[in-house]
């Protein structure tokens, strides 16, 4: 089932929806077609053509959050790369393939310290470089950290697998 990209009234992507979900707010008069690209749904009886990018008839506000901070988070953003030694998962530490699951969330300000879970002070360590630092500062441990960890960019929308044509003039690609 292809899915149909959802523009706010400003022309803004939000989201992209489901057929049956533009087909909805379609007969409801909630959106307008914008382009003339289109695909056909098929019921028992009907088929109608559904256009692959619809836009709202009233602007709505979207408030920007910023990330939730969670451990998988920090490791998906530093790229299962140690911020410290720069290693990343699949190549070898000491003889073994380091895998995903071998990384860890270090605090450049250790919790015992005052330091708490935030984007600017947990960045993604490998074991050997998190149990050297343990429970020091970085500069106190002797280990400068690559790259200084910053709060993630949001508000953009992730869209997978062939993107239509008709969704690219709408999206930054």
């Amino acid at each position: 089932m292809s899915a149909v990209l959802l523009l706010n009234a400003s022309y803004e992507p939000l989201s992209v929806i489901p057929q049956r979900r533009a087909m909805s707010l379609l007969m409801r008069g909630r959106v307008d077609a914008v382009t003339d690209d289109t695909v056909e749904v098929r019921g028992a009886s009907n088929s109608w053509n559904v256009p692959r990018v619809v836009r709202l008839r009233r602007y709505i506000n979207v408030p920007r959050r910023g990330a939730r901070w969670s451990r998988q988070a920090v490791l998906q953003r530093d790229g299962y790369r140690c911020i410290y030694c720069g290693i990343e998962a699949g190549e070898k530490q000491r003889g073994l393939a380091l895998t995903k699951r071998d990384f860890t969330v270090d605090h450049l300000i250790p919790r015992s310290k005052g330091g708490k879970n935030t984007w600017g002070n947990t960045a993604c360590a490998c074991p050997v470089c998190n149990n050297r630092k343990g429970n020091r500062m970085p500069h106190e441990a002797g280990m400068p950290p690559l790259w200084e960890p910053k709060t993630p960019r949001v508000g953009y929308l992730v869209a997978s697998g062939e993107i239509p044509a008709s969704w690219k003039i709408y999206l930054e690609i």
